[in-house]
C-alpha cells in the first residue's frame, strides 16, 4: 500500500469517526433530516481535506523527481572569483549580493567554495587577517557537485546527509549554478500551500 493510499484511508477514518461523535452528542428528538445534514457536511469537509492532502503529496512527489535543470534555468550567472582573491573582498561581494557562499574558479574549473561558516570558523576563529588572507587558504576545497541532470530529491538528500547547505552545479567540467538547500526546499513547497487550500475550500477560488 503507498503512501497516497494510506492518506485517503486515513482521510475517510476521519470523516466517519467525526460523524460518530457528532451522532453520540445530538439530541434524541433532533430530525432525521437535520442528522442528515450534518452528516453530510461533516463528510464533505473531511472528504476534501483527505483528498487535498493526497493531491499535495503526489505534487511533492513529482516536484522531488524534477531535474536541477528546472531550477537553474533562467539564473544569471554564478558569482565567483579566483584563488587568488581576499578573503575581505569576497566577504564584500557576498554582502552586496546577499548570497551565502562564492564559487572559486581556477579557469574554468571549480577549485572551491567560500561560505559563511567558512568566513567564521576558518577566518575569524582561526585569528587570520581578512585582509591578507588568500581564499584559497580558507575556502572547502574540492566540493561535492552535482549534475544538472539530478533531481531535487537527490540534491535534497545529500545536502541532508552530508550537512553542507550549497551544491555546485557542474556539466562538462564547467559549473553552471549554485543551488543552495534553501533553493531546493522552495522548489518543493512553492504553491503547495495555495493548491491544498484550494482544493479543500473551493469558496476561496471565488
Amino acid at each position: 500500500m503507498n503512501r497516497t493510499s494510506i492518506v485517503a484511508g486515513i482521510g475517510i477514518a476521519l470523516a466517519l469517526a467525526s460523524a460518530s461523535a457528532i451522532a453520540a452528542q445530538q439530541d434524541p428528538g433532533e430530525s432525521m433530516i437535520s442528522r442528515i445534514i450534518i452528516y453530510t457536511v461533516v463528510l464533505f469537509i473531511s472528504f476534501a481535506v483527505a483528498f487535498g492532502i493526497v493531491a499535495y503529496l503526489s505534487k511533492l512527489r513529482d516536484k522531488r523527481s524534477t531535474t536541477l535543470t528546472k531550477i537553474i534555468q533562467g539564473r544569471a550567472g554564478i558569482k565567483a572569483v579566483g584563488p587568488e582573491a581576499l578573503v575581505t573582498e569576497c566577504v564584500r561581494t557576498m554582502s552586496s549580493e546577499k548570497i551565502g557562499a562564492l564559487i572559486v574558479l581556477n579557469g574554468e574549473k571549480l577549485a572551491g567554495i567560500f561560505t559563511e561558516r567558512d568566513a567564521l570558523n576558518r577566518v575569524l576563529a582561526a585569528g587570520l587577517d581578512p585582509r591578507t588572507t588568500k581564499i584559497s587558504d580558507v575556502m572547502t576545497k574540492d566540493p561535492v557537485s552535482v549534475s544538472p541532470g539530478t533531481t531535487v530529491g537527490e540534491a535534497m538528500e545529500l545536502v541532508t546527509k552530508r550537512r553542507f547547505r550549497h551544491l555546485p552545479v557542474v556539466e562538462n567540467g564547467k559549473v553552471l549554478a549554485l543551488v543552495s538547500s534553501g533553493d531546493l526546499t522552495h522548489w518543493l513547497v512553492k504553491d503547495q500551500l495555495v493548491e491544498v487550500r484550494d482544493v479543500s475550500d473551493p469558496a476561496a477560488k471565488t
